[in-house]
């Protein structure tokens, strides 16, 4: 016997908004009275209908620029993710859940040690161009990552690989020269997209073809572009015919144009305004916990970075809790200037939160003989939410240590090709990677091309490569524990939080029960994930 009907009412308008995972929908349902046959029925008529095809979904994305491109060696910028994940696709995807899943690849396998991975191509699945996607497609496609003349910032992922081999019957085996049970989850890096093989071997990128769900139908860097559906398309969903993408780097102005009803759906939005749009039944706003990092990295090449009793100093003067409550507005994790999130696996929980002492903070910059120097903190408002804030938030904590931080904002536009690698010190939003060994790999190990704070350090080197060896998880949780430790005391980067992606959308656009947690806007596959409703 139903309890409580206005509950019902309740949860059954939840669901068709989005509202509530299908988990706690069965949960309340029960507790008000329903037997699970019948919940899960009520469910299956709200949330559980077949989503809709139809429409141009109309969309407000920040972090475009002019100087964004289409070679997938050199995607930096959020626009260009978007791009690598609507337009082209990849050998494996990160599931809504957070598992791992297919895409280009079929299926895959290993050797027991995990030294030789075996990929099947997905046979349905073809290029926007017409052709069919092959076994040397995709050799073609990780080769542009390799060898001494590539420039592709995923090329340090692909190191271990010796050799790539097209099997003939649309196989394609990675041997490797050492174990690495992690290699089906690096291949969801935004880089690694698979391209058309040219004859020489080369991969056909500058015509911005691809084998994803949407293909372009205009494009300006900077400005935005508009994609249409790529009809045979090898996956499920892609459920709009189009997607009309509109760079809109300014925060309020992305936010207003959600409010407004000018886009249905817009990426970052202000952390600050959470409550008020939540009071709008008009739209919903997604707060999804990841991975994702704000770091600040140091050049340790340079000074005063080069002092480890400068870089510590830096490191003891923030207020993480304070960045955590005033900028995110709570909507994030403490950081402990290690990249490794406990939204990873492995997650080193025994290393001790690093606290904000400015007495210390002063005494190690006294140390370094940096009484009286001035460092300049770089930052733009495209970064996150709040960069700016943050920066000169983290400022005046770092006064009461005697420590003079000059916050430079820097313009939105090409702040990846001018600032991030090149100034000595700034701030970078990092997307949430799924392990960490495809974080260190991708920007710690001493070569990796994306080394942001230029650090060197040997054991950690060392124990990188033992980490991707290493089969046995209890093992391989104590390697990153002291890998967590040396960058934490010794490395270049300052990591003060993971923050929430938040974003929303229009109520009549709908989307599946969970969102991913890989990239903002469900791993920026909302072009093939999500629907209109009417």
């Amino acid at each position: 016997m139903i309890k409580d009907q206005a509950l019902i009412d309740r949860l059954a308008h939840d669901a068709r908004t989005g509202r509530i995972s299908r988990r706690s929908f069965m949960n309340y349902a029960m507790a008000a009275g329903m037997t699970t046959a019948t919940a899960t029925g009520l469910w299956g008529t709200t949330a559980g209908a077949a989503p809709k095809k139809g429409g141009t979904l109309r969309v407000a994305q920040h972090d475009g620029n002019t100087s964004d491109q289409m070679d997938p060696g050199k995607y930096q910028s959020n626009f260009e993710i978007f791009f690598g994940h609507t337009v082209r696709a990849y050998l494996t995807m990160i599931n809504t859940d957070g598992t791992l899943g297919p895409d280009v690849a079929s299926e895959w396998s290993a050797t027991p040690d995990a030294q030789e991975w075996t990929f099947k191509v997905n046979p349905m699945a073809t290029f926007h161009s017409g052709n069919n996607v092959t076994a040397a497609d995709v050799v073609a496609s990780m080769n542009h990552h390799r060898g001494e003349d590539s420039t592709s910032a995923a090329k340090a992922l692909l190191t271990s690989v010796q050799e790539l081999v097209d099997n003939g019957d649309g196989t394609v085996t990675f041997k490797l020269d050492a174990p690495n049970a992690d290699l089906p989850w690096l291949m969801t890096d935004y880089h690694l997209a698979i391209l058309p093989a040219k004859e020489d071997g080369s991969i056909e990128w500058e015509s911005g073809d691809g084998c994803g769900p949407y293909k372009v139908a205009e494009l300006e860097f900077g400005i935005g572009g508009r994609f249409v559906r790529h009809d045979a398309w090898h996956g499920e969903g892609a459920y709009v015919d189009e997607l009309e993408v509109l760079v809109i780097n300014d925060p309020n102005a992305r936010q207003t144009s959600l409010v407004t009803g000018d886009v249905d759906v817009a990426s970052l939005l202000e952390n600050k305004t959470l409550a008020l749009l939540g009071r709008d039944p008009n739209i919903e706003v997604e707060n999804v916990a990841s991975a994702q990092a704000i770091t600040m990295p140091m050049h340790c090449d340079t000074a005063p970075f080069d002092n480890n009793d400068a870089r510590l100093a830096l490191k003891y003067a923030i207020d993480r809790n304070e960045l955590v409550e005033k900028i995110t507005f709570g909507a994030a994790t403490v950081g402990n200037d290690f990249h490794h999130s406990p939204a990873m696996p492995y997650f080193p929980a025994d290393i001790p939160q690093r606290e904000y002492d400015p007495d210390k903070a002063a005494s190690l910059w006294k140390k370094a003989g940096l009484e009286g120097t001035t460092v300049n903190l770089s930052t733009a408002e495209s970064i996150t939410t709040g960069a700016v804030d943050a920066a000169i938030l983290y400022s005046e904590h770092a006064k009461k240590a005697g420590i003079d931080i000059k916050v430079q904002r820097e313009p939105n536009d090409g702040y990846w090709s001018d600032v991030w690698l090149n100034k000595p010190w700034c701030m970078v939003t990092w997307g949430a990677r799924p392990t960490p060994d495809v974080m260190y790999t991708l920007a710690y190990k001493d070569d990796a091309a994306w080394n942001e704070s230029r650090w060197q350090n040997d054991r950690f080197n060392e124990l990188l490569l033992m980490a991707k060896a290493e089969l046995d998880d209890t093992k391989r949780a104590e390697i990153y524990a002291e890998m967590g430790m040396i960058s934490r005391d010794e490395g270049g980067t300052v990591l003060p939080y993971f923050p929430n992606f938040i974003y929303g959308r229009r109520s009549n656009v709908k989307r599946g029960e969970n969102l991913s947690p890989a990239w903002q806007m469900d791993g920026y596959r909302y072009g093939s994930r999500w629907w209109f409703d009417s």
